[in-house]
């Protein structure tokens, strides 16, 4: 069987982990990884060379980040991904809830604005273009819970159920532009909620909490809607190639599971963080008011004890 959208022969073997792991290099996110990269280890050394800090552990989940996208679009799984529902929906799962979390916790835009030199008087350099973009009205928009909320459940049900889908899958470049939608789709929806990079929005713990509670349920509806159907709902994936020895509805099924329990996964990692990020929050501003009160010599404290002391004058 051949299928257009990688233009080569898709007679693949039964799947097996061993073989979905196998190197298949998409040079599109291949060089895009490595560029990744490679970018982030220049924007870390440059500031260890004038002396700067860079946290290990933002490192370490760039690095993570990065590697998952390699991991769903540089290996064979990308191939089963593009013949079996299940293998796909792992990529997608991983790609737009998984990937963009690492990511960002890797805090890339305040490296860059951290690294990149400033540019000369009247002139505008590369940071000085990522700081109009940050405060553009476009990122407010685009970063704005009334828009991600609704792009991420449409990512699902705009796509899926539309011929869209079926669309894209029909060629490789349509292909690419669906996973790095995904990839971007994620990105923007965490972006806000995470709160560690620099943003239009910045809202409270709380309501960031709300934020991530009111997308992940429509995950859990549209792998329902998958397990629930009686037959194939997704063209693409109706007649799999004989060699894999699979049904197109019990595959479908799995997709559907893979989708509605990888939905608690992010949810999960995100509170962890945002968690973390509240208890460090908290101990910054205890830190804060005890120099203040060491520099002032805890005049809030004596003012209140003095307003104490003439309730107690005026009771007498």
């Amino acid at each position: 069987m051949d299928h257009s959208g990688h233009g080569m022969t898709m007679d693949l073997p039964p799947f097996t982990l061993g073989r979905g792991l196998e190197f298949s290099a998409n040079p599109f996110f291949l060089i895009g990884c490595a560029v990744g990269l490679a970018l982030y280890g220049w924007g870390v050394a440059r500031l260890r060379r004038r002396g700067d800090a860079w946290p290990v552990s933002r490192t370490v989940f760039f690095t993570l980040g990065v590697l998952s996208v390699a991991l769903m679009m540089c290996t064979k799984l990308n191939d089963y991904g593009m013949v079996m529902f299940s293998v796909h929906m792992v990529q997608h799962m991983v790609v737009s809830m998984l990937s963009p979390i690492l990511l960002l916790l890797g805090a890339p835009v305040t490296l860059a604005l951290r690294a990149l030199p400033v540019a000369a008087r009247g002139s505008k350099g590369p940071r000085e273009v990522l700081l109009m973009l940050l405060h553009s009205r476009y990122m407010r928009i685009i970063t704005h819970p009334a828009f991600t909320i609704p792009l991420f459940i449409a990512s699902l049900y705009g796509f899926y159920f539309t011929p869209l889908f079926d669309t894209l899958m029909g060629s490789t470049v349509g292909h690419i532009v669906m996973m790095v939608h995904f990839l971007a789709v994620g990105l923007v929806f965490f972006w806000p909620i995470m709160g560690i990079d620099p943003g239009p929005h910045r809202p409270g713990y709380v309501m960031r909490m709300l934020e991530l509670f009111a997308g992940m349920p429509f995950h859990a509806f549209f792998g329902i809607a998958l397990m629930m159907a009686s037959e194939p709902m997704i063209k693409a994936y109706a007649n799999p190639p004989a060699s894999l020895g699979i049904d197109a509805l019990a595959d479908q099924n799995a997709a559907g599971g893979i989708a509605w329990a990888f939905s608690e996964i992010p949810s999960v990692l995100v509170l962890i963080a945002l968690v973390y990020q509240w208890y460090h929050s908290e101990q910054r501003q205890a830190v804060r008011k005890d120099r203040a009160a060491d520099r002032d010599g805890d005049k809030e404290l004596e003012a209140y004890n003095a307003y104490l002391a003439s309730l107690g004058t005026r009771r007498q």
